[in-house]
């Protein structure tokens, strides 16, 4: 639509300064016609007074003079008459003559010119022409005639032709503009939206709608319908080799496998999931409201999921347009091109979000899972917030099945570790599963937290409570039996409270990898745009997160510079740091250390035309980030405590080319499955120059050898096996 108006208004614009070039010219033509006649008309009366006026002048009949004036002065358009002297007294004169004319400025210049003289102007609200004829005795000057005609008309005609010309080009628009309106409508827009109709039944594998009979586009509706029969045929062989291949370990899983898996698995169960990030986000931009994905593995993980059980998604509503675009239950349907499942949105104060996210989620369990050395800051009324957002969730899931059947429920995170005994409590009969995305401390560090029993006895609730690796399923297991009265089964990783059981599982979290990647390598262009230009390249791509290891990177990459000077001036690091969480003051803190220290360090090492630190507080998308995981030597991950850390798998999925060094912190999960990498202790610094210039000095040989293990080990187990892999585990509980 924006396009045909657009092409609209340059018509009208177009015909709009064609219509008004050619009134222009009209106008010029008419008004240059009507004055030369007037002046023609003029000159005509102007000789025929002479005739009687010049005997009377050289008589010195003053009277005979004036009668005559007299008698001429009432013609139609005739303003005034006026005779003179040669001295330029006036002998007779009509009484309309204008005072700025009596002053015979023009008789004067007819007379020391000895010829007429005419000019057209304005005397007050009217337009005059004002014609001035020397008067001659035995060819000598003794006077002039001065006639004074109305040009009024003339100025009334111009703006005739204006006014009939501007209503015209109204009439002819609006014509245009209906025409258009109906040609729009009822010739291309009606049937673009049958052709959309059939492209959509295509790319969704729906039935193939019949092709729309419009000549104009029946060639290419006929096209359409071929490819989308061809593409239906395709979808249905894959999802045969999808179910065949579903018990088959071996073989790579992909969004369509994943959907294969669960529709055999949960069997039409409804399965719902509950996150604090929602999987849509709708903002306004420009005047506009427009929606994004966020960034987010989980997302890639469980979006399949819902695609193929149309179940429904409950998240924090926390786009600034979000509420315009959900019910007035907070329900839409998502994808927004091509709705499979529904997102149900929870939208919370400020100070719900202050103290729920900000404050509990974030000062306190955060830091405390983390173990980064950053003092966990407990308050009541966050706890009270805290609970108070659980129990909303609890409340708007509870509505959401109480007409289902044996649903399956998957909590994500640290910010719902309430909500799995809510619901049971409520629900006894769902199955319900919980995913910690972030490590799980040992039960001493966990022990400072007030709130631990309530939040332990809140997790078991859930049937499957799963981590990212084993380490943090045996922490979780000493807090239980720590802090909790039940029992532990080690053998089965199993909780026993109050004759509920909650099995405890390890599924570690990778991504979406790519089985089709290109072997092109993209152009350094991207790194000289962003202010690197030495051959050698570091990468570091985290969130302004004090558990990255950020400053301690900075730190090693200091001591690189000081015991291998030949490096300066040939390697950058390009570190992209988003902010996150500005509403925390210790990540506030934080992103003013990063910069601080990034500032040091190149003004330490710096020239005029190199930095050894090139700093990006800014979002990349992964498009942009895939270039440059492609075109970096070395990538940095040296957290000081890290759930997972997918930057390192996505690396490593970037590099087709099987080039490319991995250092990686062993505090993260990725360092149990990426064995390729260079493993260094992100606190020790000279740990950290050494782990460097190994990998800038590494033989391409040995690259390749590391990153092709990696690389089988992202394959092998990536976003969809573990969708996968934690629904098989809760579907199978009954």
């Amino acid at each position: 639509m924006r396009q045909i108006l657009l092409i609209t208004a340059v018509v009208v614009l177009a015909v709009t300064l064609v219509v008004g070039a050619f009134t222009v010219k009209q106008a010029a033509s008419e008004q240059a016609n009507l004055s030369s006649d007037l002046q023609y008309r003029t000159r005509v009366l102007a000789d025929s007074l002479l005739e009687s006026l010049e005997p009377s002048l050289r008589s010195g009949a003053t009277s005979t003079i004036q009668r005559t004036v007299d008698k001429f002065a009432d013609r139609e358009r005739l303003v005034g008459l006026g005779v003179y002297k040669a001295d330029g007294r006036i002998v007779a004169a009509s009484a309309g003559l204008p005072e700025n004319v009596r002053k015979g400025e023009l008789a004067a210049e007819a007379m020391d010119t000895d010829d007429s003289a005419g000019d057209f102007n304005e005397s007050g609200a009217r337009y005059i022409y004002v014609f001035a004829q020397p008067m001659r005795d035995d060819g000598a000057v003794v006077g002039a005639l001065v006639i004074v005609q109305s040009a009024d008309y003339i100025v009334a005609s111009v703006r005739s032709i204006w006014i009939s010309n501007i209503l015209r080009l109204a009439f002819q628009l609006t014509v245009f503009a209906a025409a258009m309106f109906v040609l729009v409508r009822f010739v291309i827009r009606r049937p673009l939206r049958e052709l959309e109709r059939l492209v959509r039944s295509a790319r969704t594998g729906e039935d193939i709608v019949d092709a729309p009979h419009y000549s104009f586009f029946s060639p290419l509706s006929k096209e359409i319908s071929k490819i989308g029969r061809s593409l239906k045929q395709a979808r249905a062989t894959a999802s045969q080799e999808a179910r065949l291949r579903l018990e088959k370990i071996d073989t790579p899983w992909t969004a369509e496998r994943l959907k294969e898996f669960t529709r055999a698995y949960l069997k039409d169960r409804p399965i719902y999931v509950v996150s604090n990030r929602e999987p849509y986000i709708h903002t306004k931009a420009r005047g506009t409201i427009q929606w994004s994905v966020p960034a987010s593995g989980m997302v890639t993980a469980l979006e399949p999921v819902m695609e193929a059980t149309g179940g429904v998604w409950l998240a924090h509503g926390s786009g600034d347009a979000d509420r315009e675009t959900a019910d007035a239950d907070g329900r839409l349907e998502v994808p927004p091109d091509e709705p499979r499942y529904t997102l149900k949105r929870i939208f919370l104060s400020d100070e719900e979000v202050k103290g729920h996210y900000n404050g509990f989620s974030n000062e306190a369990l955060w830091p405390m899972c983390h173990n980064a050395h950053t003092r966990p800051i407990f308050r009541h009324e966050d706890w009270i917030q805290y609970r108070k957002v659980n129990g909303t969730f609890a409340a708007a899931l509870l509505r959401e099945i109480k007409d289902d059947q044996r649903p399956l429920i998957l909590v994500q995170d640290y910010h719902f570790a309430l909500l799995p005994s809510l619901i049971k409590a409520s629900r006894p009969d769902v199955n319900i599963a919980i995913f910690w995305h972030i490590p799980w401390p040992s039960a001493e560090a966990f022990s400072i937290c007030p709130w631990r029993t309530d939040i332990l006895e809140g997790m078991l609730g859930a049937d499957l409570i799963g981590f990212h690796t084993q380490a943090y399923c045996n922490n979780f297991l000493e807090t239980v039996g720590k802090e909790v009265e039940s029992l532990i089964d080690y053998e089965r990783f199993a909780v026993t409270r109050e004759r509920h059981t909650s099995f405890v599982e390890a599924f570690p979290i990778s991504i979406a990898f790519s089985h089709d990647e290109d072997d092109i390598r993209p152009s350094r262009d991207a790194l000289k745009q962003l202010g690197v230009h030495t051959k050698l390249v570091g990468l570091g791509v985290d969130r302004l997160d004090y558990t990255k290891g950020i400053v301690e990177r900075f730190k090693s990459l200091e001591f690189l510079f000081e015991r291998h000077t030949e490096y300066i001036g040939k390697f950058t690091l390009l570190q992209i740091a988003p902010p996150s969480r500005e509403a925390v003051e210790k990540y506030r803190e934080y992103n003013d250390q990063v910069s601080s220290e990034a500032e040091r360090i190149n003004e330490r090492f710096g020239t005029r035309d190199w930095k050894p630190i090139v700093l990006r507080k800014e979002h990349f998308d992964h498009d942009r980030l895939r270039v440059l995981y492609r075109l970096a030597d070395v990538c940095l991950v040296t957290s000081l405590h890290d759930g997972m850390n997918l930057v390192a798998k996505e690396f490593v999925a970037a590099r087709t080319d099987e080039s490319g060094v991995l250092i990686l912190s062993p505090f993260t999960g990725a360092a149990r499955d990426l064995k390729g990498a260079i493993i260094v202790n992100p606190y020790s610094a000279e740990q950290g120059a050494d782990a460097i210039h190994q990998a800038l000095t590494m033989p391409k040989v040995e690259q390749h050898r590391r990153m092709k293990q990696m690389r089988e080990s992202v394959r092998s187990y990536n976003v969809y096996r573990w969708s996968a892999e934690m629904i098989k585990s809760l579907a199978q509980l009954n």
